[in-house]
């Protein structure tokens, strides 16, 4: 299994958002996409899972054209967690989970991929809760719950850290990590690069629509390409054996 954009650019109006874009995911890699504000992480995330039609090149998956794949079968193959935290109506938390197995057709599964995705999530005590009555963070367990219980082969998530407490962080990651030893493929937009360099195979570094760098992560989570995609010092120190990314200062 392969996930690949093969030199896409994508206009949002009169906007070139990425340009000449190229990057790949394998089966079992955890892949971090990071980058500054505007960079777009977002619109890199959206259009591998087929959400966005690119202006030119392509985005596949096992060498056939994303958008040849219709909705449930993209569904099936492919769960997105977006970064805009929306229901609309009060549903209860169990309900929005079940969403995950729209792209499924109804079978004894769901039960089973329901409960594991609330556990997953700590969601267990919230099953029956409104969602309109849940935190932010609350909430973003929830559509990260949806995903999960998907179960697809591939899982892009937009920014799913944010909003979230330390534990919840430590067990999203830790859950993303058994998913790519299982032979899931994970795709992560982060804003804190340390997670990237923590948890993630590969990194795919972003700056004006571009890719900067792109490779291990311990390659491309360095304090050079962290001052030119950033515009900051910064330092990568150890507590524990665990990376951290330090930044100290803007350059000038």
């Amino acid at each position: 299994m392969r996930l690949a954009t093969h030199g896409i650019s994508v206009r949002l109006g009169p906007r070139l958002v990425l340009d000449n874009v190229a990057m790949s995911a394998e089966r079992g890699e955890l892949v971090a996409v990071v980058g500054p504000n505007g960079a777009g992480k977002s619109t890199l995330l959206k259009s591998l899972a087929g959400l966005l039609p690119v202006s030119d090149g392509r985005v596949t998956l096992d060498d056939r054209d994303i958008l040849s794949f219709d909705a449930r079968a993209r569904g099936r193959r492919i769960a997105f967690i977006p970064q805009d935290r929306l229901v609309h109506w009060p549903l209860p938390v169990r309900r929005v989970v079940a969403l995950g197995r729209l792209p499924h057709e109804p079978s004894e599964r769901d039960a089973t991929a329901i409960a594991n995705a609330l556990k997953t999530m700590d969601l267990e005590a919230l099953a029956d809760r409104p969602v309109n009555e849940l935190s932010g963070g609350e909430l973003a367990r929830v559509l990260q719950a949806r995903a999960l219980a998907q179960e697809a082969e591939i899982l892009i998530a937009d920014e799913p850290s944010a909003g979230l407490d330390m534990g919840h962080v430590l067990q999203l990651f830790a859950h993303l990590e058994r998913l790519g030893a299982d032979g899931r493929t994970v795709i992560v937009a982060v804003h804190d690069v340390s997670l990237a360099l923590r948890h993630c195979h590969k990194t795919i570094l972003l700056k004006a629509g571009r890719v900067l760098a792109a490779g291990a992560s311990a390659d491309v989570v360095t304090p050079e390409r962290i001052a030119e995609a950033f515009g900051v010092r910064a330092r990568i120190a150890t507590l524990d054996h665990v990376p951290i990314v330090l930044a100290n200062a803007t350059l000038t």
